[in-house]
């Protein structure tokens, strides 16, 4: 009878599990399959292609100004990410490592800083950003902020650190290391999965931003993202679903692919990050 109800159980968990993959993954395999169908198909109920049309990526690719957008997505993603890692990780070390009058206050201020939304800030950044510094209609008053720091990686971070055992660090010390050289020698490595996970939300973040390229890049197309050029995409191929659908392919490939890739690493980083208040 115990051996029966665990099979029962066992049977009614990978079901659950075959289900919630289901729900997640046909919209994606619609999307696929719609991306390869012809323009007549492409607006009739067929669930199959009847011909593999994979010239509508090129087709895709061929619309001026995607390349661009690729280009600029790129370069918001990455730049943006490596500088919010490297101004982030010295103040999560600290915050998580150091002694100091005003620690917990600090670190209150960050968490509050994680719950104030970007719309109320947007208006005086905007009137700072482009009409003191003259960068409207370029991505740079969304890149350099990021060089100041980002609370949310800070916190993830700080957290992080707290589960490296501080006679790492007391050892390190002992050797004649310095403060910034037990970072970069002792912290730092011992710190990759944090900082992997770190890097994985920011890039997801940047890629899939809307909002901020909206506000400062929309007068100029040369200086459009992904996010932002597709909706101009669909506007001008409204009736060509398959262009519209290979096109968001095209957009979300490269995320799926970064997290597959790096699928352990950010995992492990997230599950630590709670081991230790």
């Amino acid at each position: 009878m115990t051996r029966r109800k665990a099979s029962l159980q066992w049977i009614a968990v990978h079901s659950l599990g075959v289900a919630a993959a289901l729900f997640f993954t046909l919209p994606f395999v619609f999307l696929v399959l719609t991306s390869l169908m012809s323009d007549s198909q492409a607006l009739s109920r067929d669930l199959v292609p009847h011909t593999w049309e994979w010239g509508n990526y090129r087709k895709v690719f061929d619309t001026p100004g995607f390349l661009t957008w690729w280009r600029n997505t790129l370069l918001y993603a990455g730049l943006g990410t490596v500088l919010t890692v490297v101004s982030s990780l010295p103040v999560a070390y600290a915050l998580a490592k150091f002694r100091f009058r005003g620690r917990r206050l600090s670190l209150m201020l960050v968490i509050s800083m994680m719950m104030l939304p970007p719309q109320v800030v947007v208006i005086p950044m905007y009137l700072f950003w482009a009409k003191q510094l003259g960068l409207s209609g370029t991505l740079w008053p969304l890149i350099l902020p990021m060089a100041c720091g980002d609370a949310f990686s800070v916190f993830l971070l700080r957290q992080f650190l707290t589960t490296i055992p501080d006679e790492y660090l007391d050892a390190a010390k002992v050797d004649g290391c310095g403060e910034l050289r037990t970072l970069l020698r002792v912290v730092l490595p011992m710190a990759r999965p944090g900082i992997a996970a770190v890097a994985l939300f920011q890039f997801f973040y940047a890629w899939n931003d809307y909002f901020g390229p909206q506000i400062y890049a929309s007068e100029n197309p040369g200086a459009w993202t992904l996010s932002y050029g597709l909706e101009s995409f669909k506007g001008a191929h409204h009736t060509d679903w398959n262009l519209t659908m290979a096109a968001t392919v095209l957009v979300m490939a490269p995320v799926i692919l970064v997290f597959f890739l790096a699928q352990k690493a950010f995992v492990e980083g997230v599950t630590l990050t709670g081991v230790k208040g």
